[in-house]
């Protein structure tokens, strides 16, 4: 999931009208898709009667557990605390106790709070704020586990062994006391300068030992940026694209083990609601191993599709392609509650284990009745009418929310790329295409800066490959961005230029990989202005800029022989004569290479590779070439 962040506008004017046009499209978003606004009357009434009456135990009494010194950790300026937790060392282990906010002692089953829940389903994050699942009262005061607060709480006891696999899982009711509300980045920074002890120090330790685990089962993580829009120091607002810290894979994991544990209860003991993902599709991993290969990135032999993924790196244009191709692995995750039969495929696949979710009730619906579930099951009690009547309904309910949410995310994200990107039509920049269709005319681009996706349309849309790309349309309307492949710098100046000079000996010309001549068939090109055509049009002649680079490449390797007299050079046809220049230019003459990749079929294809970014003294020569070449001259 893509997620930006808005900051208020400061005083640039461009900053303030995307400022204004992303919050009317929001506004409008959240109109199409029905996002709940403030909350009711009657809901926050009820809330009222909840705080004043004080939370319900519903079971035996609560443990007080407000001397274990658990902590907060996550990103700055969250108030809707879910989890607190507490490492410590066990013989050669650990225990790891983790609380979870405690929200069904604060929700009455069938009440206001309730059914409006159920209707939000999940909290929304947005540019400008959140839609929260309860209202702010709860989910950033009383029920949340903020410092210095007496909060209830399930709380999650694990015994881990050394390699940080669980020897004993335990979960109950109690009272909890944070100590202290951290963050990721200070987390972060303390642990990489040494000065982190008790539980961040411990987190790293046992974090790395379920990341290896993770590894040994075979789960799948993506290892994709988030993206953030914010202020630089100019006030202009910026799209940022930030690599998740190791900190939050650690917190991640800690949050897995207990959805897993949570998993295995429920399945022991015959009712529960997990989260599923099927198995990989055998086609799509052979898809993935063929478009690697295509792109040039490794795939050991016997290496499964997961150790591949995992060790893409985004910020290489190859692999980033790879990593939007590996997200159709990942397709048909779906909630299944069972009360009695164990359901027939209880696996999450990137996980590589059953899972459930547990531990964010104060954001997600279904967190909750896994709690209460989880709770009932260790307790040797009855799982609570209200809990199991909900079970056939639930995974619907939470699919809907989901499909909501994942269009809310989606719509945001292009909402802020569109508004940012608005008034800069016509402009060129680099990316990557990370994805083609089958016909290869259409994809997506991601842009190096700013890190935006969109649309993107040409001929031969060369996959995971570095391109230039014109800004054709940015619609914050339509919340939509779309680019074409740059067919050269300054292309309508260029044209211009053609078209005043009244000399057929100024062509225009565009480079084409490849094609059957060096200069192909001239094409007619309309150029309009305020959408009408001009009176006099260009013709635009194709470059097979590939024909000519072998060429080229070729004649640098012939040498002069000397004349009988052995003294005078004789030259072969071709011969490339270099003047006196420096080391850079014969650089980007040699720029780049001729290799053989294969297509996502497994045929083999030839093209030309960039080994350093300028090459334009190769550029230079190949249409130089090509306009000796249309006046019948040879090589020189």
């Amino acid at each position: 999931m893509r997620h930006v962040r808005l900051r208020p506008a400061a005083g640039d004017a461009r900053a303030r009208r995307v400022d204004a046009a992303v919050r009317a499209g929001l506004a409008a978003l959240r109109d199409e898709l029905d996002v709940p606004g403030e909350f009711a009357a009657a809901v926050l009434a009820e809330v009222d009667e909840v705080l004043a009456a004080g939370p319900s135990d519903r079971g035996p009494e609560r443990e007080d557990a407000r001397d274990v010194p658990f902590v907060t950790i996550d990103p700055a300026g969250s108030r809707d605390l879910d989890q607190a937790l507490h490492l410590e060392r066990r013989g050669s282990g650990y225990r790891l106790r983790y609380a979870i906010a405690d929200v069904a002692a604060w929700v009455r089953p069938g009440g206001a709070v309730d059914a409006e829940a159920r209707r939000r389903v999940v909290t929304l994050y947005g540019p400008d704020g959140r839609v929260p699942l309860h209202p702010p009262r709860l989910s950033e005061g009383a029920a949340s586990l903020l410092p210095d607060q007496d909060a209830p709480a399930l709380l999650w006891d694990l015994d881990l062994d050394a390699a940080g696999e669980p020897t004993r899982v335990r979960v109950h009711r109690a009272v909890v006391r944070s100590r202290a509300q951290l963050d990721y980045a200070g987390v972060q920074r303390a642990l990489d300068a040494g000065t982190a002890d008790g539980t961040p120090e411990l987190l790293r330790e046992v974090g790395r030992l379920r990341v290896a685990a993770e590894v040994a089962r075979g789960g799948l993580t993506l290892p994709t940026p988030d993206q953030e829009v914010e202020v630089d120091g100019a006030d202009r607002w910026t799209l940022t694209s930030r690599a998740t810290l190791p900190v939050e894979d650690w917190n991640a994991q800690v949050s897995l083990l207990t959805g897993m544990a949570a998993a295995r209860l429920m399945l022991d003991g015959g009712v529960g609601v997990l989260r599923t993902l099927p198995p990989a599709d055998p086609r799509d991993v052979e898809r993935l191993r063929r478009t690697a290969h295509a792109l040039g990135v490794p795939w050991p032999d016997g290496a499964g599709h997961a150790e591949v993924v995992r060790g893409l790196d985004a910020s290489v244009p190859a692999q980033a392609a790879l990593l939007t191709e590996a997200t159709t692995l990942l397709r048909g995750a779906a909630y299944v509650a069972f009360d009695g039969e164990a359901p027939e495929q209880p696996q999450h696949a990137a996980i590589a284990a059953p899972y459930a979710h547990a531990t964010a009730p104060l954001r997600r619906l279904v967190d909750r009745f896994v709690g209460e579930t989880c709770v009932a099951l260790c307790a040797g009690t009855d799982v609570p009418s209200w809990v199991r009547e909900a079970l056939p309904s639930l995974p619907d309910v939470m699919a809907g929310g989901d499909r909501r949410a994942a269009a809310y995310d989606r719509g945001c994200v292009d909402l802020v790329e569109a508004a940012l990107l608005s008034g800069r039509v016509g402009e060129v920049f680099g990316g990557v295409v990370v994805d083609v269709r089958d016909d290869g005319t259409s994809g997506v681009v991601q842009l190096r800066e700013p890190p935006a996706r969109g649309r993107v349309e040409g001929d031969a849309l060369p996959l995971g490959t570095d391109v230039r790309v014109r800004l054709a349309e940015a619609s914050v309307d339509r919340r939509t961005v779309r680019f074409a492949l740059d067919t050269g710098f300054a292309t309508q100046e260029a044209y211009a230029f053609v078209r005043a000079s009244r000399d057929s000996r100024v062509m225009a010309v565009k480079g084409v990989p490849r094609g059957a001549a060096l200069v192909g068939t001239p094409a007619a090109v309309d150029v309009s202005q305020a959408g009408k055509k001009l009176r006099r049009g260009i013709k635009v002649f194709t470059v097979a800029v590939g024909i000519a680079k072998l060429e080229f490449y070729n004649n640098l390797r012939k040498s002069a022989d000397v004349a009988d007299d052995g003294t005078t050079p004789i030259y072969p046809p071709g011969f490339v004569h270099l003047p006196k220049i420096d080391a850079e230019f014969v650089q980007q003459l040699c720029a780049e290479q001729l290799i053989t990749r294969r297509d996502r079929n497994g045929f083999p294809v030839r093209e030309w590779q960039k080994m350093r970014e300028r090459n334009e003294a190769l550029d230079c020569y190949v249409y130089a070439r090509a306009r000796d070449a249309r006046h019948r001259c040879g090589p020189a």
